[in-house]
Order: structure tokens, then sequence, then C-alpha cells
């Protein structure tokens, strides 16, 4: 049996209204119509995706799950259009995507000198969208704090936490600390992002920035702690683009074990 795609982009619309109303309305159709094509999706998978009562509509067990596979799954196949639309191009396309706190200009250059056929772009993230950048076309390569999953991941350098503190400050002084050594010192970034956290945190923690919903992103909006993140170069499994592997290798030889590059 093939998922219609169409299908899921209908039951991710339902599942994010918790409404077929609202989502009838978001997705330009009738309610009595989308009811009658999530009823085809349950049929096709032989589960109900969806309860029904009072307090409104619940995703089951399984609707659950299928939400959670259908986003990338529906990220995956736009990025396909987009790539099939890009290699139509008269000139050879190839996008990366870097991240704070790695430099990749040598890596680009040497790349770009061994590859001269290529048009290559380079394109800022963020920490929190790496991957929908891999998800949605946009890139065809990523420099990530490691992802799972549907990615072909070649893993480069670990990367340290590190604190910032005043030159005043007694800790100062020290090559390293211990995360008991701050418990008395306010974290800023998310604690659940940092389960050896034992100290305190804001009274509200994590407060949204300006009030809108979203967590500190930035570099400069966030202190990282604790222990390191291996950095990794990422890519689309199952892509035959042989300039991927050229610069994978390319990325390892310059970023991996042994290197002499200057990483950040």
């Amino acid at each position: 049996m093939d998922l219609d795609m169409r299908r899921v982009r209908y039951f991710v619309a339902v599942a994010e209204e918790s409404s077929f109303v609202r989502a009838a309305s978001r997705l330009h159709m009738t309610q009595p119509a989308l009811s009658r094509q999530i009823r085809a999706l349950e049929e096709d998978l032989s589960m109900v995706l969806f309860q029904r009562d009072r307090q409104g509509t619940q995703l089951t067990r399984a609707g659950h799950q299928l939400l959670e596979d259908a986003r990338p799954m529906l990220s995956m196949a736009q990025a396909v259009q987009q790539r099939v639309r890009m290699a139509n191009r008269e000139v050879n396309h190839f996008t990366i995507g870097f991240m704070p706190g790695v430099i990749v200009t040598p890596i680009v250059r040497e790349f770009a000198r061994t590859a001269p056929q290529l048009d290559i772009e380079v394109v800022h993230t963020s920490i929190t969208d790496q991957v929908d950048f891999l998800l949605d076309g946009r890139v065809d390569v990523c420099y990530v704090r490691l992802p799972e999953g549907m990615f072909e991941v070649v893993p480069l350098f670990p990367e340290p936490r590190v604190v910032a503190l005043s030159s005043a400050h007694p800790l100062a002084e020290l090559k390293a600390v211990h995360v008991e050594d701050l418990r008395d010192m306010t974290l800023l970034q998310d604690p659940r992002d940092v389960p050896e956290w034992r100290g305190r945190v804001p009274r509200h923690p994590v407060m949204p920035l300006e009030d809108t919903g979203r967590f500190p992103v930035t570099i400069e909006e966030c202190l990282e702690g604790v222990a390191p993140r291996m950095v990794a170069l990422a890519y689309t499994k199952h892509r035959t683009m042989p300039e991927l592997h050229q610069f994978a290798e390319l990325s390892r030889r310059m970023l991996g074990p042994g290197a002499d590059i200057d990483r950040h």
C-alpha cells in the first residue's frame, strides 16, 4: 500500500489544529470532504488516528506516531521537488549550510577549486533549524550538531561546552570547571537541554524572548555548559550526487581528527 501524500498533509493539518473545522478552513476545503479523506487514510492504514469526543479531536497512539513521521516525510517530498527543479538548471548548483562556531571558508575555497563546474552557495543556519534546511532541500549538505535518522552523517570533531564568566570571578582562573562548581549560578538556557544541571534556574525558566514563545537560539542569547557535542556534516541518504561524497571527504580531511585547521 502506498500512502497518499495529499491525505497525509490533510492529517497533519487536523492534528495541528485539533479540529476538523479549523483544519478545513486552513486547507480551504469543506469539513465533510476533509473527514472523508481522513477516514480513507485510516482505512488505508487499518488504524484509528483520531478520537473524536466532546473534548474535541485527539490523536490516538497511532496518530501520534504518524504525526511524528509525517512532518519529515512531507518535508522530504518538498525537497525532492525542489531538487528536481534545481537539477534542470544549466549550471550545477551546490548549497552548503553552516552554523555558528564552524569556520567553513577554507573548505569552501578548496572545494570550489576542485569542483569548478559547480555554482556554490553558502547559507547560514541557526542552531535550531539546521535539520529543516536539509529536509526541505534548501541545502545539499549542512554542518550540524549530530542529527539522527534519515541523514548520512560524517562525524568531524567534538565541540566542548563553555562557560562565560567575568574575569573577576573566582572560577575564571581555572582551566576547567565541573557542573557542580556552577550550582549557585543561574542557567540561562533551557535546563531540559542540560540533564546534568542541578543548580538554579530563573523563576520562569528560559523566558521566551520578547514574548515570542521561542527559546534563545544564538550564541549571544545562551550560555553553553557541560558535555561536548559532536559536530558533523549531514546530507540526505540515498542521494547519488558525487559532489556530496567529495565535499564530505574534504570536510573530514580538513576538520576531522588530526586536521590542523582552526575549527573556530
